[in-house]
Formats: C-alpha cells, structure tokens, sequence
C-alpha cells in the first residue's frame, strides 16, 4: 500500500515476533526509519514548554501573542512544504536519501534554535524544522511499508504512529529535565537533534527501498535487499511478488497520462469524489477539534486554569501526553472490533462534552478571580515599573474594581501577584516587566508570592485538568488514528497517492489555521469563550461526518470501491457486498 497506513490485524503481531526473530534485520530496518515518527512527535510537543520560557527570556515574546503563535506555528508551515517537496524527492531520489535529507535539516534547525540570539532566528529554525518532519511524516512510513514483510506490514508501519505518541511523551520528559537548568529552552530545542543524528547514522547503513530500486529498474539491487528481508523459502515468490506489482502500477501510470492525467482522471470518478470528500473531512476534522491547542500549548492551558509556575504547568502536562500515547495503543486493539465511523463518532461526542466542560471551567474561573488590591499594588510599584497603566486611570477616576483577569486582558500587557498568604485573596496589578516579576516573587510576610502572567489564581484550575484529560481520552483512540486509517481505505488503489497527498496537504493546513490562531483568540474571546467555539465546531463536525464517512470495517479495497460507487450509496448505510 504505497503511502498508506495498512492497518495492523492480531495474527501480524504474531508473525512479527516470529520473523523478526529469524531476520533481525527487519527489526533493525523498522526501528531506523521509524524514528523519523519520534521526531515528528517530539517537535510537536517539546515547543510546547520550550514556549514558556522563550517568552521569559524575550520581553518581546512575552508582550505578543502573534509572535508566540508565528513560532509555534511556522514548523507547521514548513512541515506543509516539506511534505509536498518529499513527495517529488521520495519519487526522484528514492525514500532512504529523503529520510536522511530529513535528518540533516531537523539537525540544522535544532541548532539554529538553539544558538538563537532573536526570537526571528528561532523562527528560522522552526522553518527548518517543520521542513524534516513534513519529509519525516510521509516518508519513513513509506520505506517501512516497502521494505517490509506483506504479513508483519501493518504491525511494523503501526510503530510508527506509536513512536509520534512516544516522541511527544519523551519530548515533555526533557522539557521537564531542564526545568533547572541555565538555558532551559536551548537545551530543549537543541536535544532534538541527537535523535535525528542518530538516525541519519543508522540510514546510512540501510538499502533503499526494494520497490523503488525495482521502478528504476535497479532489478539486481532489489533482490539483494529482498534477500536480506525474507525467509530464504520465501524469497523467490516475493521477489515475482513485487515484479508484477510494479509492471501494473508502471502500467497503470502510462494509461493515465503521468501525475496531472492522474489527479484529472481522479475527480472525474464519483467514487473518488465521494471517499476524497471523507478522507479531507476526517484530516480537516481532526485538527478543528482542536488537538494541537492541547498538544501545542499545553503547559500554557494549565496557566491559564490557575497554575503560574513553569515547572508544574510541564508536569501536570506530562499526563495529557502519557494519555495520548495510551490511547493510540488502545485504537490499534479496537478499531476493527467497533468499526472506523462507529469509533470516530464516539471520540467526537466525548471531544464535545469535553470541550464545552472546559469552557464552563474556564467561564468559572474568570468569574471567580482574585480582587486587585489599592494597598497592595501600591506597595509594590515603588519597586517594579510601576502600576498597571489602565488600573491606575481606572483607580483614579474611582471607576469599579478590577479583578485578575481585568488587568491580565489589560491591553497594555500586566501581571497579577498574588497575596502571599493565600493566593485567592486580593493581590497587585502590575505593569508586566522583569522588575515586577523580580518584586513579586521576592517574597512578603507570610512567604513567597506568585506571579500570574497567563492566568489567575482559582480553586477550579483542577476541574481543567480533569477535563483535559478526559479530551485527550475521547479524542486519541478515535479521532487520533481513525482519519488515517480511512485515508487508507477509501481510495482506489489506482488514485491513492494522489488522494492521500491531498488529503494530508488539508490535515497540515488546518493544523496551521488552529495553531497560528489559538493565543490570539484566548486573547479576544477569553478562554472559556475559545473553547466554547472549538465545542460548536466539534458538534458541526459531528454531523458532517455522521453525513458522508461510510463504515469500511470488514470490506475489502473492491468492496469500498463497490459501496461508494453504487448508486444509493448514504454515508450511514449499512453496505452488504453480496447484495
């Protein structure tokens, strides 16, 4: 299945063990290339906590959300061109030079980043970055699928979407190791090149794919990495396995007219129309209901429910990611058992109880915020840089008075401290700078005050904690893997290139809307109020997918090709092939 994720059936699991035992070498092949997984994964979250210490060191970070945004965000960016120029690079030069490109470039931005002197060279390394894993993303599931066994596939390419889930652990594990450490977020961001150094090691030791070597007619070289795939009882058929293949596809191409006769020919065919429509609104789908809010900015939506410290926003976020890799192990056990769009929809109800949970959190916590004190923001101007500039006129005039979340939408950019005896009670509204934070946390009579910079002190900020759990729990067995696997299922085998790479194109796009766009709208809308939007689009989304994804459980690829071609064809029709 060229670029596709074959899905894992139990007997592969199996069969793994049992092969891998007799040709490590397999093992050695899929592990190599599947770090590239791990690296997309560990890009994704480590941004995350590096972020809230960027804007600590950068006062200019700090004051702009759209700059906080633009960092996160250009990798995402990148990522879209990287995965459109793999895809001509991986026909061109072959799978293993694209993986190893991959690797130079994710080595070049996690230095780049790391030596930063601006927050506009930290860009220029995201840019770097997004461009290997958008090449990482579609290619090392490709070579592991091409150069692996037909029967243990699913359960090798299946490693690679755990290995994302495990990068994504590990990458929270390391924000949180240098926590303490001068340079914090260097380190965070730099560390990321010692797997793809790696990796580039490991590929240069490895073949390149047998199937592409075939296509370029390299029949000889083929064989020999086949040889070092298979059983010897098994070589031979495999290898006239693979002949035939290839001659259809070649073949098959020539009868199309090359790439643009493809894509024409492609959207000419209902059929194609129909299973496009469903692969795009999964990918779409799956990026509105807001993941990547939650994967990168996690540690802020902690603050923001009430936890100031850099350190305990990491922790506590430590948990979302342990439970997001749990649950793609979960969706590997059960997917075939409840079927795709069954599954899928279920996510989504939870993704949507989930969310309109946060919201009301979030309403609470705004709500419920710590008075701003006159004694105590006057006793501690004298030491920063003064007074928040729109609580003083607001003070002045003798207007009402503000709360904590008032002077952190102050538009001037403002800080809350807390009361050091107990951080509910009212505190002082500062002009935002490093000398109030320095006086904030200098200490008081009772000890040591916080500083609140993202969100206000709450006794509610646990109920955020449960309810983002309780998101990435409905949103990570089915709306985490599912759009994937019908990707691979709903298109003609002939047009399932085409298809995926536009398919994957609109996942990247859509991550991009969300990731560039969340700060600003906490920003504009308040937390709660963002959230609220995310839970009416989740419910949207409901609808539309409940309208047009069919069920592929149990089908084979004629089959699905069969039900979406037939001329009664309804989404939430049971299809019975034999009718």
């Amino acid at each position: 299945m060229e670029g596709g994720i074959h899905k894992a059936e139990s007997t592969e699991f199996r069969d793994l063990l049992y092969l891998t035992s007799k040709q490590p070498f397999i093992l050695r092949l899929a592990f190599s290339a599947g770090i590239g997984g791990l690296l997309f994964g560990y890009d994704t979250g480590v941004i995350s906590g590096a972020l809230l210490y960027i804007r600590d060191d950068f006062s200019e970070v700090e004051k702009s959300t759209v700059l906080q945004e633009t960092i996160v965000s250009m990798a995402v960016a990148g990522a879209i061109v990287g995965a459109g120029a793999g895809g001509w690079m991986n026909d061109r030069f072959g799978r293993r030079p694209s993986i190893l490109i991959a690797d130079l470039l994710f080595l070049a931005g996690s230095m780049v980043m790391c030596f930063a002197p601006s927050p506009a060279v930290i860009i220029a390394g995201r840019v770097l970055v997004g461009l290997g894993v958008g090449m990482a993303s579609m290619t090392s599931p490709l070579y592991i699928s091409e150069a692996s066994p037909a029967r243990i596939r699913g359960a090798l390419v299946s490693t690679n979407g755990l290995l994302i889930t495990a990068g994504q652990f590990l990458s929270y594990l390391i924000n949180l190791a240098f926590t303490k450490v001068t340079g914090t977020w260097r380190w965070m961001l730099g560390v990321a090149g010692v797997p793809a150094l790696v990796q580039f090691v490991l590929m240069l030791a490895l073949p390149e794919s047998p199937r592409w070597l075939y296509r370029k007619d390299r029949k000889a070289e083929a064989e020999e990495v086949m040889r070092r795939i298979y059983p010897p009882e098994e070589v031979d058929a495999e290898i006239e396995a693979l002949r035939v293949s290839v001659e259809a596809d070649m073949a098959q191409e020539r009868s199309l007219g090359g790439a643009g006769g493809t894509l024409r020919k492609a959207l000419g065919s209902a059929v194609v129309r129909r299973g496009l429509t469903a692969g795009v609104l999964c990918q779409v789908a799956q990026q509105l209901v807001g993941i990547n809010t939650v994967m990168y900015y996690s540690p802020t939506i902690v603050q923001l429910a009430g936890f100031a410290s850099n350190s305990t926003a990491l922790a506590l976020s430590l948990v979302t990611s342990g439970l997001n890799a749990a649950g793609s192990v979960v969706s590997m056990f059960f997917v075939d058992k409840a079927g795709r769009r069954r599954l899928m929809l279920l996510s989504l109800a939870g993704i949507v109880a989930c969310l309109a949970m946060l919201s009301g959190v979030f309403f609470a916590v705004d709500t419920h915020s710590p008075d701003v004190s006159i004694a105590g923001t006057a006793a501690l101007s004298p030491g920063a840089n003064g007074t928040c500039p729109e609580y003083a006129l607001a003070a002045a005039a003798g207007g009402e008075e503000w709360t904590c979340t008032q002077c952190l939408r102050a538009p001037s950019g403002c800080g809350f401290c807390a009361d050091a005896a107990d951080k509910l009670l009212p505190g002082a509204c500062l002009a935002a700078s490093d000398a109030a934070r320095r006086a904030c946390r200098a200490g008081g009579a009772a000890g040591r005050r916080e500083w609140y910079a993202r969100g206000c002190p709450s006794s509610f900020g646990w109920l955020a904690l449960v309810a983002l759990g309780a998101y990435i729990v409905s949103y990570s067995p089915g709306m985490g893997s599912v759009p994937w696997l019908i990707n691979s299922e709903v298109y003609p085998l002939r047009f399932r290139g085409v298809c995926g790479g536009i398919a994957a194109v609109a996942n990247w796009a859509s991550n991009l809307l969300v990731t560039q766009t969340f700060l600003s709208m906490t920003q504009e809308l308040g937390t709660a109020g963002t959230f609220m939007l995310f839970c009416g689009v989740s419910a949207g989304l409901f609808i539309l997918l409940f309208l047009v994804v069919p069920e592929t459980k149990g089908l084979q690829f004629e089959e699905v090709e069969q039900m979406l071609g037939s001329k009664d064809y309804k989404a939430w029709k049971k299809f019975n092939p034999k009718a």
